[in-house]
């Protein structure tokens, strides 16, 4: 259906990818894979036809219809929820109002026998039949039931963009691309700041609703849940695999063991001829095959091996001052603000040494609960802190609160620690900062390096209650991995706020559920809560 030919970006000298070659078929669900600064985002622009590539191009029918979600919004604040998912249908808007512009022309000239006015008649002609063979559809009736599927209230709808958190401006962003009906969806990220359901909601969408997709996520069982074949960015190259994520790590693995063993091979074969060549240079008899090997070496294509990140290093959070048994009971608690109540009556028991999660909408007051039990809102109820508890906080901000003019060793090495203090840069190694990186200033990072840089200041602070919220986004899988790790073994108490169901499988013991101005406690993991909801809201449709 579409055609990716041989495309080449190079910035200032250097290659990012050359050669990439590959078709996209009507029902593909493709996964772009690589690790950061590979090219996966600018791959996806040039697909797009937002960004231009150095050399080749990208074919398809002219009729076919690309739909884009960037990794940063494009909503603008000066229009409504309804107003911005109109743009689906600007296109039709526009065939429409130029039509109504030429007819008036029609009836208002009277130079019937001119060239223009012939060219004009063919110009409604050829408009005319475009417009009245699309679908015939009431645009208006459209917008409001894909937004009120994507859970907008009708009093939504006149509300500006800028009131919606980020969730909600990807549901509109979402609503746009689903009212186009698109050949193609390209993805950027889409579950950045999306809570659980929104994300089951867009699975669901890409696996029954869409056509062909392209996804770059880091969220693991995102990716493994809608996609079967796996494209991997690495080296200026391209491996294309017929599979979903997890077979293409084990099918990766297998091509460079592979790798390994033909380039050993290859480096034999190279030393046996050298060694040939060096023996019998000065040899009259053994001329020809000298100048031959010297030839054949000239021209041998070495077999390079994959890049593989090796920051592997396994982190350790400093032993937790031990704590009270309880470090947060709370009962009875109820947060409003004004007329909008937030939660009301919550009871809520973490013991020392639990690892926990909550989960929800976007709004239903995951945050808002955090802010009480660090003592930064007034409530009414009662919450009691536990003796000797030592909170260690990551907010959904902390990237933006570093100091900019400080340098990335600079922001880790003033931390008084002891016993990690002569890792420093092991520690910041196996976060991805190596070399020129650690000298880098913070105010030159992207958000991804940021919260990567946050996030190695918490695994220096002793402390016994870890409180996280949304620490993931932006991170790609190996570091997710390292962080997971690390907290699994962490043996104080945890709070997670995520909407990465992987990060939390195996990590959350118990799940708090934040929604309809309640708290409810799940006493199961993250993948019994969630078949649990799924029968709930079977049981909801049933009723």
């Amino acid at each position: 259906m579409i055609d990716v030919n041989n495309l080449s970006v190079s910035f200032g000298g250097t290659t990012l990818f050359s050669g990439v070659s590959f078709s996209i078929n009507e029902n593909d669900k493709i996964a772009l894979m690589g690790k950061n600064g590979a090219g996966k985002s600018t791959l996806l622009k040039i697909i797009a036809g937002a960004g231009q590539a150095t050399t080749g191009n990208v074919s398809g029918p002219k009729d076919a219809v690309i739909a884009y979600l960037p990794q940063h919004l494009l909503t603008k604040d000066n229009v409504t929820v309804f107003e911005e998912t109109s743009k689906a249908f600007s296109e039709a808007y526009h065939m429409r109002d130029e039509l109504e512009r030429l007819n008036e022309q029609l009836n208002i000239r009277t130079d019937y026998e001119t060239d223009d006015y012939m060219k004009l008649i063919e110009q409604v002609s050829e408009l005319s039949e475009k417009f009245y063979s699309m679908e015939e559809v009431n645009y208006d009736a459209e917008v409001e039931k894909v937004l009120k599927g994507l859970g907008f209230l009708r009093s939504d709808f006149t509300r500006p963009t800028s009131e919606f958190s980020g969730g909600w401006r990807m549901r509109i962003e979402l609503a746009k691309i689903l009212l186009k009906k698109p050949d193609l969806i390209l993805l950027d990220e889409p579950t950045n700041h999306m809570d659980i359901e929104s994300i089951q909601w867009l699975e669901d969408f890409l696996i029954n609703s869409a056509k062909a997709v392209i996804v770059i996520s880091h969220d693991r069982a995102f990716v493994d849940n809608i996609t079967n074949r796996t494209i991997e960015v690495t080296m200026g190259r391209i491996y294309d695999y017929k599979a979903k994520y997890t077979h293409y790590l084990q099918l990766r693995k297998e091509r460079r063991e592979h790798q390994l063993k033909a380039y050993e091979e290859q480096q034999r074969f190279i030393a046996d001829n050298q060694e040939f060549i060096d023996r019998f240079k000065g040899t009259y008899s053994k001329t020809l095959q000298v100048q031959s090997r010297v030839k054949m070496l000239e021209k041998l294509e070495v077999i390079e091996i994959d890049e593989v990140d090796n920051s592997a290093l396994r982190l350790k959070f400093p032993p937790s001052p031990r704590s009270g048994n309880y470090p947060f009971m709370v009962e009875d608690l109820t947060k409003a603000y004004g007329n909008h109540v937030v939660f009301q009556k919550a009871h809520m028991v973490i013991e020392r040494g639990q690892k926990v999660a909550f989960v929800g909408k976007n709004g239903e007051g995951k945050s808002t609960m955090i802010k009480a039990l660090m003592g930064e809102i007034d409530f009414e109820g009662d919450l009691k802190v536990g003796h000797n508890v030592k909170i260690g906080y990551f907010a959904q901000n902390q990237a933006s609160l570093l100091d900019e003019d400080l340098t990335v060793f600079d922001t880790i090495d003033q931390i008084p620690t002891t016993e990690n203090r002569f890792k420093t840069k092991d520690l910041l190694g196996a976060f991805m900062f190596s070399g020129d990186d650690t000298t880098k200033k913070v105010k030159v990072l992207s958000g991804g390096e940021k919260t990567r840089l946050a996030m190695i200041k918490l695994l220096l602070e002793p402390v016994n209650v870890l409180i996280l919220d949304e620490p993931t986004n932006h991170l790609d899988m190996k570091t997710k991995d390292i962080i997971k790790d690390a907290l699994k073994d962490f043996d104080g108490t945890l709070i997670l706020v995520s909407h990465d169901r992987d990060f939390l499988d195996g990590l959350a013991e118990k799940v708090f559920e934040f929604g309809n101005k309640r708290v409810r406690e799940h006493f199961e993991d993250i993948k019994g809560f969630l078949a649990h909801k799924k029968m709930d809201s079977l049981k909801e449709i049933e009723k």
